[in-house]
């Protein structure tokens, strides 16, 4: 019997031990999650618009037809900024049309003349369009009055049959901002 005891001895067993698997939905799971997405949206908002337009499909693309870019008043009466592009010149030529809180419709090359090299153009924060590249504050009835600096480009427009329209040689006129 001792024989038997000391051939037990120098076989080494085999132990299985079973570790508790972690829940799925751990406390610290969900904060990691949570501290992820407020990351993600933090980076988002601090991408430049034009880049910011391109993880979602980017501005509407519009197409001139006879010389004129026609968008329906009723798309724009919400009292938001609406981003729209046009291919010109080899460039695609960004533009926003807003109804201010005054009631006019109001349009502007999604670019100034001071920051249009950094290809950020403006958003839109409240009744205020902001450069988002030096962070300058817009009263959105300024838009098409006041010009130069920082203030958005203006683009002349009329309001025909139930839409804003602005000519394509104004557009095209804008690709040096782009």
């Amino acid at each position: 019997m001792q024989n038997d005891l000391r051939h037990d001895r120098r076989r080494p067993r085999a132990i299985a031990i079973a570790a508790p698997r972690p829940p799925l939905a751990a406390p610290g799971h969900a904060l990691l999650l949570a501290a992820l997405a407020a990351l993600a949206l933090l980076l988002f908002s601090a991408l430049p618009r034009a880049h910011a337009f391109s993880l979602f499909g980017g501005p509407k693309e519009v197409k001139a037809q006879a010389g004129v870019v026609k968008v329906p008043v009723a798309e724009v009466s919400d009292g938001k900024a609406h981003y729209y592009t046009i291919k010109t010149g080899g460039k695609d030529v960004q533009f926003f049309v807003l109804k201010s809180k005054d009631g006019v419709v109001r349009t502007a090359l999604n670019a100034c003349d001071v920051c249009f090299r950094e290809k950020k153009g403006y958003s839109q924060e409240g009744d205020f369009m902001k450069c988002n590249n030096c962070g300058m504050k817009f009263h959105s009835t300024k838009v098409m009055e006041v010009k130069g600096g920082c203030n958005p480009s203006p683009l002349v427009r009329t309001i025909e049959g139930g839409n804003v329209v602005l000519r394509e040689a104004e557009l095209k006129a804008g690709v040096a901002y782009f």
